[in-house]
């Protein structure tokens, strides 16, 4: 299983945190006629960063252990700072949500394309071919 997981490494990484990015960001969108809703979105470099250089608290005394990862969590959200606030108090600006959204799947497709390489290759591999 370790193996998989460093064959897949930043692919894998990205791709779960561009799956949560959506969630936020549809949320976001969502909610642009929710009065006093505040925008929130992640840092994504600086979550990928620190996802990727987690080495964790756990001592592994077998190579066979999987590392220890923190999960993601909503706790690194951040508020969006608007160009143009409502009056409503709501910090959703539509078509910044929507670019950032369509922009974040696109990623996501990237990531999972890679990933789908990566296993063809391993799956290859298996086969001997």
């Amino acid at each position: 299983m370790q193996g998989i997981r460093a064959h897949l490494g930043a692919s894998a990484t990205s791709l779960t945190l561009r799956a949560s990015r959506n969630d936020i960001l549809a949320s976001n969108i969502a909610n642009a006629a929710t009065p006093n809703f505040k925008a929130r979105d992640i840092d994504f470099k600086a979550e990928f960063e620190r996802l990727e250089g987690v080495k964790g608290n756990l001592k592994t005394t077998d190579p066979r252990h999987l590392p220890a990862m923190q999960p993601t969590g909503l706790s690194r959200l951040q508020y969006r700072v608007p160009l143009n606030p409502s009056m409503d108090g709501n910090t959703v600006e539509l078509p910044v949500e929507q670019m950032q959204f369509s922009e974040n799947v696109l990623r996501y497709q990237t990531s999972l394309s890679f990933i789908n390489r990566s296993i063809s290759g391993l799956t290859s591999a298996i086969k001997g071919e």
